[in-house]
């Protein structure tokens, strides 16, 4: 996890859109156990209650499970649920501004193929 906060939202929903990521990433499994909340809140210097309320939206999001006296766990399924989840918010969201910038910029879909084709060379 990256260890700098942004102004821009609570320190809680940063800490869980950082899990979504982890999970969407592959960092975290499905069955893997979430740090504990004292080891989040010592390493990152953060409250331990906000700790505890970045899980716990995970929680209601039912993306991760608790299991008294051993932590909370990510829940079978919880990264094809987000994948979903997140598709349709960018969809709705992201993708719009995205095609009107595209248009606005007057680029066409080879020149954006191409930009992308490069961009994947340039990681291997």
């Amino acid at each position: 996890m990256d260890y700098k906060w942004s102004d821009s939202s609570p320190i809680y929903r940063q800490l869980r859109d950082r899990v979504v990521a982890m999970i969407l990433e592959g960092t975290l499994k499905e069955g893997d156990p979430l740090p504990s909340v004292r080891a989040v809140a010592a390493d990152y210097q953060i409250n331990p209650l906000t700790v505890l309320k970045g899980y716990q939206a995970l929680v209601d999001e039912e993306l991760v499970e608790k299991r008294r006296g051993l932590g909370m766990f990510v829940k079978t399924g919880a990264s094809r649920s987000l994948m979903k989840n997140e598709r349709e918010v960018f969809l709705k969201t992201e993708w719009p501004q995205i095609v009107q910038r595209i248009g606005r910029l007057d680029l066409d879909v080879k020149e954006l193929l191409k930009a992308v084709d490069d961009g994947k060379r340039s990681k291997s």
